[in-house]
């Protein structure tokens, strides 16, 4: 049965939306188990929910794999952490804005055109432009600071995110189960009993469901049937989707100047996806 370009395409922005969505909501229960306490949640359940669906135990992973596999899972965990980190000090949007910087830095440090260049200098340009907001022409630096480590931990995540999706579901679960072993107990620590009552378990499951498993379902669906520069492409909407999400949900107003530079930044990403072999 042929399928329509359309719906692949249709699933990657679903996925994107989705992420996003999930990302401002979990902002909205710090104040319930603290930033820790919630990437916990969306660790823990999301391992759970992808243990139950995929069961990694079967696998037969050999010795050379595991290196990548706990470094993987090890960078999901750390992402997850640092980035709700950097959300209780600076907006979605900004915060997203600069964690994207962290794989767009590894695409264009791996290429040898000339022309990437200028996707450099707009990311350059654009992160520039990010403090300018109403009130002062600066941002939390300890917001700032989170979202930088929460960066480069997404450069090391795409190192190794190539080998072990080549594994499959099973490899990528396996990942998101180490994460959830040092997780949990840090989360736990933070958000003390709380974190397993009734009540912030079910919140955590909307939190695990939009911003893990269902973005990993539709971009399995979606890969399998786009280009990886066309699905990069829909991907560089990011800091743009989350920025709308978290002044809709939180309220967070940025300023002209900010809103600008969350597209140079979006533009650069645009720019190194199109660079790429399909």
């Amino acid at each position: 049965m042929n399928v329509s370009p359309q719906l692949p395409m249709a699933a990657a922005f679903a996925s994107l939306i989705s992420l996003q969505v999930g990302a401002a909501f979990a902002k909205t229960i710090f104040p319930l188990i603290g930033t820790d306490g919630v990437a916990a949640l969306r660790i823990g359940i999301s391992a759970l929910l992808l243990t139950i669906a995929f069961r990694p135990w079967t696998a037969k992973f050999k010795r050379h794999h595991w290196p990548s596999i706990v470094i993987y899972g090890t960078m999901i965990g750390l992402m997850n952490l640092l980035i709700y980190r950097a959300f209780l000090h600076i907006p979605v949007g900004i915060a997203i804005s600069i964690e994207v910087l962290g794989p767009l830095g590894v695409s264009l440090l791996s290429s040898k055109r000339k022309a990437d260049v200028l996707w450099i200098l707009f990311a350059l340009a654009g992160v520039l432009l990010l403090p300018f907001n109403q009130a002062s022409t600066s941002l939390n630096l300890v917001g700032v600071f989170y979202a930088v480590l929460a960066a480069i931990c997404w450069g090391l995540y795409i190192k190794t995110a190539s080998t072990v999706s080549q594994l499959g579901s099973k490899g990528v679960t396996t990942g998101m189960f180490i994460a959830a072993l040092f997780m949990v107990p840090i989360g736990t620590v933070q958000a003390g009993s709380a974190l397993f009552t009734p009540h912030i378990l079910m919140l955590g499951l909307i939190i695990a469901l939009l911003s893990s498993a269902v973005p990993f379902l539709l971009d399995m669906y979606a890969l399998k049937r786009l280009p990886r520069s066309i699905f990069g492409v829909l991907m560089s909407a990011s800091p743009a989707v989350s920025a709308i999400a978290g002044a809709i949900i939180l309220n967070e107003q940025l300023s002209t100047l900010q809103w600008l530079g969350i597209g140079a930044i979006s533009l650069a990403c645009i720019g190194a996806s199109l660079a790429k072999k399909p």
